[in-house]
């Protein structure tokens, strides 16, 4: 009997779910079948709520960064907020500004679950020194770099090699050093998600 890796199960579900391609992968399974989990397959689509049509933004951005908690995910919102600025525009910055998201957007890894475990794992430095935390905060200028005894680790070499996702102009990267810099801070409009993100819709949920 064929088994499933079971690290595709939370982004194979969490697609389905949402009936979007999150991650904007070739074998996912919105390719070939829009409606969510489930033995009885395509019901009727029903109109939503404000408030469902929040909660499902809300649960997609949390997941698309790998399956935040919601405690964690709510106090991102609450710093966001009481940030100068647009509160949307914040809660980007700190989503895309977490060492996870940064080394997924960079390719070093194949997914942001990936990205975590790998960070967990201790294979990465920041700045020449180890961080094993997936939410470490980055600034600009920030340099993330694989440990010398992690380049040989198959899945991080086919990953740089492939280079499947976009490399936003905010992240440089040095494929032959292993080498991350955080550039700056992005905008909203250049965050390369594969599908469409309602930030707006996140803040009015923790709003209400």
């Amino acid at each position: 009997m064929k088994t499933r890796n079971p690290r595709n199960l939370p982004k194979n579900k969490l697609s389905r779910q949402m009936g979007e391609n999150i991650w904007g992968k070739e074998n996912c399974p919105t390719n070939s079948r829009t409606y969510g989990p489930g033995q009885h397959g395509a019901k009727g689509v029903r109109r939503r709520s404000d408030y469902g049509v929040q909660l499902r933004e809300k649960q997609k951005m949390k997941g698309y960064y790998g399956n935040i908690g919601e405690k964690q995910f709510r106090n991102i919102y609450k710093e966001a907020f009481s940030q100068k600025g647009d509160t949307s525009e914040n809660l980007l910055i700190l989503l895309e500004s977490r060492l996870d998201a940064i080394v997924y957007r960079s390719n070093l890894v194949p997914s942001v679950f990936a990205a975590r475990q790998f960070i967990n794992h201790k294979h990465l430095t920041v700045n020449g020194v180890v961080v094993n935390i997936p939410s470490y905060r980055c600034k600009p200028g920030d340099v993330i770099e694989v440990r010398e005894k992690s380049r040989s680790i198959p899945f991080v070499i086919a990953s740089i090699q492939k280079l499947e996702r976009e490399l936003p102009e905010y992240i440089s990267l040095e494929p032959k050093a292993f080498k991350v810099i955080y550039v700056r801070y992005p905008d909203s409009d250049e965050i390369p998600y594969a599908t469409i993100m309602s930030p707006t819709s996140v803040v009015e949920f923790y709003s209400r």
